[in-house]
């Protein structure tokens, strides 16, 4: 079966005026913007805050988003016949992310204006991005996968805002080597070392091969746990 760009636009159409009648997904939105116009005010651009903020909103918008739209789905019993209709696993998994996509990139976009984050090299910050994306929309597919209701992502997702989102804060409370050493290959640490890479000039290949290898697992665990839920009673 060929790949379908009606059936992805059929799919993400939905999801749009599904978002537009969903308050708390409208109020989740707001949440990275209201905390970059506070980092804006108090960080005078420090690169970490900047790097913080832009982890938190793929946390909350790539992941948590993603999760809720997939979990309401689950949630109105209509997941299961979108897994079993002739739209194809890549169709479903794309149409199901655009929109966490795109406003992903739209919170960012007016999250580095407010927190007045320099961006040092537009086309590898830009390829972070596109990365950052597919690893935490992946993450927020399978939390949505995994929960039974909306509101049950919340509960699930908790741990990967804190972790994923605000890890570097609680860094400097960790006296333990071995979770340090376990923490600096999570995403988000990845990401935080390339844009300091980028703003001093230190080589950075090694956090994108990192990343690379984050998008194979989390892909591979996406389609897995999908496939799961197709055929499950």
């Amino acid at each position: 079966m060929q790949f379908s760009i009606k059936r992805v636009n059929a799919i993400l159409m939905k999801d749009w005026k599904d978002l537009l009648k969903n308050s708390y997904i409208i109020f989740t939105l707001a949440l990275p913007l209201i905390f970059a116009a506070w980092i804006g005010r108090i960080g005078e651009g420090n690169s970490a805050l900047s790097g913080m903020i832009i982890n938190l909103t793929l946390v909350i918008v790539g992941a948590f988003i993603q999760a809720a739209i997939v979990a309401e789905e689950k949630e109105k019993n209509t997941l299961r016949g979108l897994m079993l209709s002739p739209a194809t696993t890549a169709e479903i998994l794309i149409g199901k992310s655009a929109l966490s996509a795109l406003m992903t990139i739209i919170i960012i976009i007016g999250s580095i204006f407010l927190a007045e984050f320099k961006i040092p090299s537009l086309p590898l910050f830009a390829l972070t991005i596109l990365i950052g994306l597919i690893i935490y929309i992946a993450i927020g597919t399978i939390l949505g996968l995994l929960s039974r209701t909306v509101m049950e992502t919340t509960i699930i997702g908790m741990p990967v805002m804190f972790i994923l989102g605000m890890g570097s804060m609680f860094k400097t409370m960790i006296e333990n080597e071995f979770i340090l050493k376990i923490m600096s290959y999570l995403p988000n640490e990845q990401l935080d070392a390339i844009w300091t890479g980028l703003n001093s000039g230190q080589g950075v290949m090694t956090n994108f091969l990192i990343l690379l290898i984050w998008i194979v697992v989390i892909l591979a665990l996406t389609f897995i746990i999908y496939g799961k839920r197709r055929f499950d009673n």
